[in-house]
């Protein structure tokens, strides 16, 4: 039987404060659903503005504790009325350190069920991505969740820099990586349609990403939007993202040309880690 399942990406600018943001996602959600979505990711940092264009020490009352903060059982409760898989991406505080935040992505079940957290990786620290000042490296390595749709994986915004992670996440058996991003212009917009899609290539799997659109008062530049699906093959699900509006992607995967593409090309048979050892020195 072929396995479809059906993806949404929500991209959007920012409304101006958390609980307006947060329910613009869940309408959205709900139009998602109302079109036969099964899977859903959110922006990075969704309810919140991307703080990090600024080093200031009062965006840190954007943290809660995931899973037992407000938003994520909101967002369990969202997940249970639709159907739907959802990817939260929020930032958090840790549970037994206060203090320490990360920059962290929920993924909740079809029926309401908190499966666990991805933490973001690879943190920047440059001129209008001050992120080593909000967020610690993550420490939860690459996890894959089996969840009603298959088996998902995370990666954040700058993680998509790194091809280790994406390599990490297809041996970990991932059939979906997820990419949220707050990306503005500049320099990555030329790599945003070639890092995804390669690792969508070199991993045989299917790769959802987004960015946000618009500018925010923090900040000159606009973010790009141009968000999308990609398939095992490296070819774009449906049309690409607006680059300027918001914009609710629903797109159909067909899961069964991950193994397709794998019997083609062998990356995975024919890796030689024994060779790679020089990679992983500091």
């Amino acid at each position: 039987m072929t396995r479809i399942v059906r993806g949404a990406l929500l991209q959007t600018d920012w409304t101006g404060d958390k609980e307006s943001m947060i329910q613009k996602h869940e309408a959205a959600a709900q139009d998602a659903q109302r079109q036969g979505a099964q899977v859903m990711c959110f922006q990075e940092l969704f309810y919140g503005p991307y703080f990090c264009q600024v080093q200031d020490a009062r965006y840190y009352s954007y943290t809660e504790h995931i899973p037992d903060g407000p938003t994520t059982r909101r967002m369990q409760d969202l997940a249970r009325q639709t159907g739907m898989v959802l990817i939260v991406p929020m930032y958090e505080e840790d549970e037994r350190t206060p203090g320490l935040y990360y920059n962290t992505a929920a993924v909740i079940d079809a029926d309401g069920r908190y499966l666990g957290k991805y933490r973001k990786t690879h943190i920047p620290h440059v001129q209008g991505f001050w992120e080593k000042f909000y967020f610690r490296p993550g420490n939860l390595g690459y996890p894959v969740f089996e969840t009603a749709v298959g088996k998902v994986g995370v990666y954040i915004c700058y993680d998509r820099h790194f091809p280790e992670g994406a390599r990490a996440l297809g041996l970990n058996g991932a059939e979906i990586v997820f990419i949220p991003s707050a990306t503005s212009r500049g320099l990555s917009e030329y790599l945003w349609r070639i890092e995804q899609v390669s690792h969508a290539v070199a991993n045989g799997y299917f790769v959802g990403t987004i960015n946000r659109v618009g500018i925010e008062p923090l900040g000159d530049d606009d973010f790009y939007g141009q968000s999308y699906f990609v398939d095992p093959r490296g070819q774009f699900v449906g049309e690409v993202g607006d680059a300027h509006k918001p914009e609710l992607l629903v797109r159909d995967l067909d899961l069964d040309q991950i193994l397709e593409v794998r019997n083609t090309w062998q990356w995975y048979r024919d890796r030689r880690p024994e060779a790679y050892g020089d990679l992983v020195r500091p």
